[in-house]
């Protein structure tokens, strides 16, 4: 299960429907496979880049899997955002190997106050250390 907007869901309300489900039959699931399997083959034609092949919807689970772990380093939160039982399933979703560099950017803030420290709390910034009396603190990108 995911939350969804106000717009998005007023946007699902107001499409015609047969019965409870938006996509309510494997024939119209079938017809949005063979749309998005086109379209897919027409951009990586256009773009002429055969990667984009590679790309599929499942990959879009392993994507968000990935970057929110390492986001937030935090793998029972990956858990609950697949929907996930087991760990194991869960780890499955997630590929460490050749971690993108990049993911590891960070913004960095210095306080001398408590009042400045407090503030970037509530902002979720993570202590770092203290140097010569100023606090460091980051938060990734």
């Amino acid at each position: 299960m995911i939350n969804v907007s106000d717009r998005l869901l007023g946007m699902l309300n107001g499409l015609v429907k047969k019965d409870e489900h938006v996509f309510s039959s494997n024939k119209n699931l079938g017809n949005l496979r063979r749309t998005f399997q086109r379209q897919h083959r027409r951009i990586a034609h256009r773009l002429a880049n055969p990667k984009l092949l590679e790309i599929h919807f499942h990959t879009l689970r392993h994507w968000k899997a990935t970057t929110a772990y390492r986001r937030t380093r935090d793998i029972l939160h990956v858990k609950g955002l697949l929907g996930h039982r087991s760990m194991s399933n869960t780890l499955k979703y997630i590929h460490l190997a050749g971690e993108d560099p990049a993911c590891d950017d960070y913004v960095s803030k210095v306080t001398r106050t408590i009042e400045e420290a407090r503030l970037l709390m509530e902002e979720e910034f993570e202590y770092v250390c203290e140097i010569d009396g100023a606090r460091l603190f980051r938060k990734r990108k």
